[in-house]
């Protein structure tokens, strides 16, 4: 029987060939000198490239990674719930595949832990550092959408979208069950859900850097709008229709 991981690293990766490996030889090399058993889970979503053959091939040199492959196109969002259904760690997080945030930091998210249920990455905190900034359009764009969530959903985060979340494996295992939404408008569903449940958020300032080729196009904004105004429709508590009060007066 295997022994249970400390932690479960989820790396969702599409059309990553050019980066993933040096990704997880970042983070495996990072967290293989700790104390603690980890297990990273890549998830492997019909990718054009060769990502699929470079992950499986360093996994065969290395026993904490963990391939998931899926011939059908899961996006973000759906990548990660299937990292989370198999997760095995005490406690379970996320990353994007070009390590914007770095395994250190994702090791102090996961320490924070002890205070709280959810950790999450934040560039918008003072101590904060920007080491390459987003272009102009992506910033403005993501504020007024960060904005736009803030107010629809109450959430009172600075930033629902950097790519590094860690999380108290509870908290996942009943947070997935009811989880929609599988592309980019993800992470706010998640927050969303967490929120409701009433377990605690904590935003962590980390040092971050813009990576080119990333997987998220603007083109994606609108339609993450319009499925996160979906969702909040579709759960909004239903009101039940008033009952006909007849008042019969017999003479």
């Amino acid at each position: 029987m295997k022994k249970i991981p400390e932690l479960s690293i989820i790396i969702p990766a599409y059309n990553e060939e050019k980066r993933i490996c040096k990704t997880l030889k970042k983070y495996n090399n990072y967290f293989k000198n700790k104390d603690y058993d980890f297990e990273i889970i890549v998830v492997i979503d019909k990718s054009k490239d060769r990502t699929e053959q470079v992950v499986i091939d360093f996994a065969k040199k290395n026993k904490n990674i963990i391939p998931l492959i899926f011939e059908q196109r899961k996006c973000k969002g759906g990548a990660i719930i299937e990292g989370f259904k198999i997760a095995r760690g005490n406690k379970i997080g996320f990353s994007d595949a070009d390590e914007a945030v770095c395994s250190g930091y994702m090791e102090k998210m996961f320490d924070a832990l002890s205070k709280y249920d959810c950790v999450i990455a934040s560039r918008r905190l003072k101590q904060s550092k920007i080491v390459r900034h987003q272009p102009v359009i992506r910033q403005v764009l993501s504020k007024i959408f960060n904005i736009l969530v803030n107010i629809m959903f109450g959430l009172n985060i600075k930033d629902t979208q950097c790519g590094a979340k860690v999380f108290r494996s509870k908290v996942i295992k009943e947070i997935i069950q009811n989880m929609k939404s599988k592309g980019f408008e993800f992470d706010v569903e998640l927050l969303w859900r967490i929120k409701k449940n009433n377990y605690s958020i904590k935003e962590y300032p980390i040092e971050w850097a813009h990576q080119d080729n990333s997987s998220f196009s603007l083109k994606e904004a609108p339609s993450m709008f319009v499925n996160l105004l979906k969702l909040k429709v579709n759960e909004q508590p239903r009101s039940k229709p008033r009952g006909i009060n007849l008042k019969l007066n017999i003479f």
